[in-house]
């Protein structure tokens, strides 16, 4: 298990200009590794170091490691495009350190730059604590936000893989746009308060950006990222309510992955769809759980809305908005509850032997190490 702690650096003048003259050395070799991988197209690390390694280290005189570590990363990239497109990185672009060029010890920072090992003491929240006494810093990043013109250091975090609930309750959880989450105990949580602060800043951007003015256009950029935040905070909120639940064992979702292409049903929908952070709550709602012990497992969400949790007929006019009355036995439900009684159903459906938790998928493995927790 792997969690991962965002600080906030405070280098001195000197040491600002060496983090900004690394960081586009870096770019530089990362941008000629890639090059070189795509007119050969090869991944092969070791020819890719004969080819590369000593001219890079000749011409831009950076520390081996990270040449190296840059190396790695640039081959990295490139399997998972699988030559669909080239990437290419930017002179502040983030610099990745691993064991060999960062270290931690207790609340004391090393970092390898071009002349000498940057150090400085770091001060960690309280929620972080337990991550730098129990767990050991495999690897970290180097990141400028251009909007504060600040230094942050993502430190990565392996911990001890907590064990799983053997006992305990089945949860089926259906996500959508007016109810955030329903379970299949019928317990609703409901969007009222994200929609209104979108309704609120959608409002303030078409009254500032109408008048053009230089204090509209301060303020248009004061409010930039505070929906964002809202809804994350939002977000963090409600899966930790869900994930500190000691009764269960196993939340089902559903696997909506590719929903955001289904852009056919008018541009007031699209917005809502735009708007919709699921996927942040299924990340923040995995990594909460899989600390608690509790396994989250994707479903196929195919008919989960329109089928009879009693007697399992599916038709699309069953549902009407909210209300779930099937045509064939006359079971009455709410739509959420009813479809969130299917999730859970499906779970026991899936074969044992082709089961598999989404803390296993290595999209959510990739996203949860970019996100400080």
């Amino acid at each position: 298990m792997q969690r991962t702690i965002k600080i906030k650096l405070c280098p001195t003048k000197e040491e600002r200009q060496s983090f900004f003259k690394l960081m586009e050395l870096s770019s530089l070799i990362y941008n000629e590794s890639i090059d070189w991988c795509w007119e050969h197209k090869s991944l092969n690390k070791k020819t890719l170091h004969k080819e590369l390694y000593f001219q890079q280290r000749n011409k831009y005189a950076v520390p081996a490691a990270i040449i190296q570590t840059i190396r790695d990363v640039a081959i990295g990239n490139l399997r998972q495009t699988k030559f669909k497109f080239r990437p290419k990185k930017n002179k502040l672009s983030t610099i990745n350190y691993d064991c060999r060029t960062l270290k931690l010890r207790r609340n004391i920072l090393s970092l390898s730059t071009m002349e000498k090992r940057f150090k400085t003491t770091l001060k960690f929240p309280k929620w972080c604590e337990s991550y730098v006494k129990n767990g050991i810093c495999k690897s970290g990043k180097l990141v400028y936000d251009l909007k504060s013109d600040q230094f942050y250091i993502h430190l990565v975090f392996k911990l001890p893989n907590p064990t799983l609930k053997e006992t305990g309750e089945i949860i089926g959880l259906d996500r959508g746009l007016i109810n955030l989450v329903t379970t299949s105990e019928g317990i609703i949580y409901n969007a009222k308060k994200v929609r209104k602060q979108q309704r609120k800043y959608l409002y303030l951007r078409k009254k500032l950006s109408s008048k053009g003015t230089r204090s509209s256009k301060r303020l248009l950029k004061k409010l930039s990222g505070k929906e964002k935040r809202f809804s994350r905070d939002y977000n963090h909120c409600l899966s930790k309510k869900l994930a500190n639940d000691q009764n269960v064992k196993v939340y089902v979702i559903e696997n909506l992955k590719g929903i955001s292409k289904n852009r056919h049903k008018g541009k007031k929908f699209n917005k809502k769809l735009s708007s919709w952070t699921f996927f942040q709550f299924e990340i923040f709602l995995t990594y909460k759980c899989v600390a608690n012990g509790i396994e989250v497992v994707k479903i196929n969400p195919k008919y989960t809305s329109q089928m009879c949790y009693k007697c399992g007929h599916i038709d699309k006019n069953n549902r009407n908005k909210e209300q779930f009355c099937c045509l064939k036995c006359g079971h009455k439900d709410h739509a959420d509850v009813n479809a969130a009684k299917n999730i859970r159903r499906k779970f026991f459906e899936l074969p044992t032997t082709g089961l598999k938790s989404i803390t296993q998928s290595d999209r959510t493995k990739r996203f949860m190490s970019k996100i400080p927790h």
